[in-house]
């Protein structure tokens, strides 16, 4: 009788400990998870929205090959003169070439694009999506996600310390979600809303019964977050994942600096040449990006392939010799040939977004950020109804 006495004793210490966590970080942290997740939902279809509003974005599919990137680089160089863009983009077939260029204006970091027909070469527009004088929603969308607003140093670690003390409340949520016995009346209580109930137990509702429901997934997309917002953090899921290894910083092979004297003598710069042998190489090619211009000696020629319209995750990356244009491999730099740890690397982004399962995956993700984004109002409508209860119990 003592030892039933004393386990009952520990469970209920163990729930009572469990709902404060609940409680108390869950007020700690409901704005900035609401905020994170509100502005998640809205994100969601950032790309379907911008192709909509965007027309510039896209031009006539055509039967001819792309122009080189020395042809557009051309192109855009009038139209940022001065400056040296950051990436060149080809999309696919019905869609425009993109050159980004990175720079600073009046003390403002900002980020320009020129717009170019990719079968031409000519020019279709410039647009100044960041530090510009016109206001873009997606950007700021995504400053609120990634950091509230504020200087990334600041605003970028505090949404990391909220995204894990979520992960905290989703697993002492699903302890107080637990029914104590699995009676019929429990059972329903807990899988079920009530939408027939006082205002009290619809609410109580859909933050117990919807918050169950959205778990895992909740939680699928708080560890991918978390994986910007700490690298130790992406570091050990990649230890998890690869059975004990360790991950590489970002990396790539190196050019031969002995070679960088020897003269070129082809008619072809070595970017455009690099960019017809990926064309010979790769397979499925629906766009691809380079950096034009490596910052240091010894950097390669890279060109990475995009395999998928509309998905980042499945592409390959292609390194050459920036002075004889030799090959050069690099292990994981391809997503079909990486290891599993890798390939999953590789699909962060794309599980974060739901974009991994096509529009029915960001519908998904949409919604389960919209019951992330609900959990902490429900939560504190949940502990505001209490606590009036219990003020007029005590008067």
């Amino acid at each position: 009788m003592r030892e039933n006495k004393r386990k009952k004793e520990k469970k209920a210490l163990f729930r009572k400990i469990n709902d404060w966590l609940h409680l108390w970080l869950g007020l700690v942290s409901g704005i900035i998870v609401f905020i994170i997740s509100i502005t998640g939902c809205f994100y969601a279809f950032q790309q379907e929205i911008k192709d909509m509003i965007e027309p510039w974005r896209f031009v006539e599919q055509q039967a001819e090959q792309f122009v080189p990137p020395s042809r557009l680089l051309d192109t855009a160089a009038v139209y940022m003169p001065g400056q040296r863009p950051t990436g060149l983009t080809y999309g696919h077939r019905g869609e425009a070439a993109a050159a980004g260029y990175i720079g600073m204006t009046d003390g403002k970091a900002t980020f320009s694009v020129v717009f170019m027909n990719p079968y031409t070469g000519e020019f279709i527009k410039k647009q100044t999506p960041r530090g510009g004088d016109e206001f873009n929603f997606f950007n700021f969308v995504l400053d609120g996600h990634q950091a509230l607003w504020l200087p990334y140093e600041i605003g970028k670690p505090i949404v990391g310390i909220a995204t894990l003390v979520f992960v905290v409340l989703l697993v002492t949520g699903i302890v107080m979600w637990w029914p104590k016995r699995w009676n019929k009346a429990n059972r329903t209580k807990s899988f079920k809303i009530k939408l027939k109930g006082s205002f009290k137990r619809v609410n109580y509702d859909l933050h117990n019964v919807l918050g169950f429901y959205s778990l895992i997934f909740a939680f699928v997309l708080a560890i991918t977050g978390l994986v910007w917002s700490f690298a130790w953090f992406d570091k050990a899921v990649y230890f998890v994942f690869s059975g004990g290894d360790i991950k590489q910083g970002h990396h790539h092979p190196h050019s031969d600096l002995s070679n960088r004297d020897l003269p070129w003598e082809d008619a072809l710069s070595p970017l455009d040449k690099a960019w017809y042998k990926t064309l010979e190489t790769a397979d499925d090619i629906n766009g691809m990006y380079m950096t034009p211009y490596p910052a240091d000696d010894d950097d390669p020629i890279d060109i990475t392939v995009y395999h998928l319209i509309g998905q980042w995750y499945d592409h390959s990356e292609y390194f050459y010799d920036r002075y004889t244009l030799a090959p050069l491999e690099m292990d994981g730099s391809k997503f079909r040939e990486a290891s599993f740890a890798d390939q999953l690397s590789m699909m962060n982004y794309d599980i974060h977004v739901g974009s991994i399962g096509g529009l029915p995956g960001k519908v998904f993700a949409f919604l389960i950020s919209l019951i992330c984004a609900s959990l902490p109002i429900t939560g504190f409508l949940v502990w505001w109804n209490k606590r009036k209860k219990k003020t007029r119990l005590a008067k």
